[in-house]
């Protein structure tokens, strides 16, 4: 059986961006408050720990598959753009 070698939010942030070229140590801080960041795992109540496989796999899936043009990307895989509202009466309406 293989063991999880665990390293902190430093060094995982200087693994994604020497591996992928994005990612940081504020990055990863900033995502495990918000979500959508890499599985952690936490020594007690403060220590944020990491594995590489984990850092792997959720690096991968942010990178897209490869294209030849900005026009081959799906129009799904961009964010939707939503308008700014017009005033402020239409701010919370459904």
């Amino acid at each position: 059986m293989h063991s999880a070698q665990f390293i902190r939010r430093r060094e995982a942030g200087e693994y994604l961006r020497s591996q992928y070229g994005f990612g940081s140590a504020k990055t990863l801080a900033k995502l495990a408050v918000v979500g959508g960041g890499p599985e952690i795992f936490y020594a007690g109540p403060r220590t944020p720990l990491y594995t590489t496989e984990k850092l792997d796999a959720w690096a991968r899936s942010k990178i897209s598959p490869p294209v030849r043009s900005t026009s081959e990307r799906k129009a799904d895989d961009q964010a939707p753009v939503r308008p700014a509202p017009e005033n402020s009466a239409e701010v919370g309406e459904k």
